[in-house]
This record gives C-alpha cells, sequence and structure tokens, in this order.
C-alpha cells in the first residue's frame, strides 16, 4: 500500500509537471539552440533538471502556501515575466538584422562561448524570468504540499523525472536538427519563429495578470 501510493505522488507529479515544462518558452529554446549547435548540451539538461527540482521541493517546502496568502506579489511576478518574455522576443527579432545576425554569426564561430558562459546565461533565463517562479514555486509547490508528509519527496523526485525526460528528448532532436541548422536561412526562421512566441506569451501573461 505504501508503494502504491508513493507512486500515485511520483505519477502526480511526473504528469503535472510535464505538462507544464513541455510547452515553448525562453528556456526550451536556449536548450535546443545549444543542442542544435552541440556545445555544453549535458550542462543544460543538467541545469534545468537541478533548478526544476529545487523550485518545486522550495514551493512543496512552504514557499507556495505562502505566495498564494500574497496575491499582489504574485500578480508583480506574472507582470515581470510578462516584461520578460517581451524583451526575449525583441532580443531574438534583433537577430533577424542582417548587420547584427552577421556580427552574432561570426562571433560565435570565432569565440565560442564558454562552459561557464553557456550556464550564466541558461541560470539568468531561469532565474530572472518571474513568470517561472509561478509554474514551479507556485503551482506545482502547491499541488506537491497537497500530498502526505510523506510521499511529498516523491512528488518531487516525479517532477524531476519529468524535467529530465523532457531535457533529454530536447537534446535529442536538437541533434537531429543540426543538418537543417547549417543554413543560415534555419536560423533566421527560428529567431523568427521565437520572436513570435514570446510576443504571443509575453501578451497572455500580462492579460492574465490584470485585475479583474
Amino acid at each position: 500500500m505504501w508503494m502504491l501510493d508513493a507512486a500515485s505522488s511520483w505519477l502526480a507529479g511526473f504528469t503535472i509537471c510535464f505538462a507544464l515544462v513541455a510547452s515553448i518558452g525562453a528556456q526550451n529554446l536556449f536548450v535546443l539552440r545549444q543542442a542544435v549547435t552541440g556545445r555544453h548540451v549535458s550542462v543544460c539538461v543538467a541545469w534545468c533538471v537541478l533548478s526544476d527540482a529545487l523550485l518545486v521541493g522550495i514551493g512543496v517546502a512552504g514557499m507556495a502556501q505562502l505566495l498564494e496568502n500574497m496575491p499582489v506579489l504574485a500578480q508583480a511576478l506574472s507582470l515581470g515575466g510578462a516584461v520578460f518574455l517581451l524583451c526575449y522576443g525583441l532580443l531574438a527579432w534583433s537577430r533577424l538584422l542582417p548587420q547584427r545576425g552577421a556580427a552574432v554569426a561570426k562571433e560565435v564561430v570565432a569565440n565560442p562561448p564558454s562552459r561557464r558562459a553557456v550556464l550564466g546565461a541558461l541560470a539568468a533565463i531561469t532565474l530572472l524570468n518571474p513568470h517561472v517562479y509561478l509554474d514551479t514555486v507556485v503551482l506545482m509547490g502547491s499541488m506537491g504540499a497537497r500530498q502526505p508528509g510523506a510521499f511529498q519527496a516523491a512528488f518531487v523526485a516525479g517532477a524531476a523525472s519529468a524535467s529530465l525526460a523532457w531535457f533529454l528528448c530536447l537534446a535529442l532532436a536538437g541533434r537531429r536538427l543540426q543538418a537543417v541548422f547549417a543554413r543560415p536561412q534555419a536560423w533566421r526562421a527560428l529567431d523568427a519563429l521565437t520572436g513570435a512566441m514570446m510576443l504571443v506569451l509575453a501578451w497572455w501573461v500580462w492579460t492574465g495578470a490584470q485585475p479583474a
């Protein structure tokens, strides 16, 4: 019976986290870009899994309940997330400018980013996006906190497993797409699509954060 309850909590964490993480976002697109270039992919996957597990664990430990009792802070996180997504989308579109795109491409080829630089950029995308905290700490954390005390760790483990499964799939997908992205037109298409999706997400988050 104990094993069945633990498996149920693990499955709940896995399914909820997978549904949240398997969506278009700044973090996913960054990992995909690194997978296509083949640089420091394992470090990116490890960071994403560990950060998801840590943030969900913090939420389960009680931070989610604290934020739920502070609606103004939750609204501020949503608005901050919208601004972050807007800036990320505009940055992607800036690479479509001929001079800007050529300069970035030459810089990446001549001086590929180090592991520390890639990890720092990914950490910034993860931790400086306020909307991330709503998904992991508040939403996942509140659901995990409802599990019986003995099985909350199983819920967090399930969430970490879902994160690992998704980002491994993303890394493999990026490797398969390396031939496609050998052409500059493919990168321009990805940047155009990234900018459009980030702006749509920013609008969605912004309108959802407005008081009724």
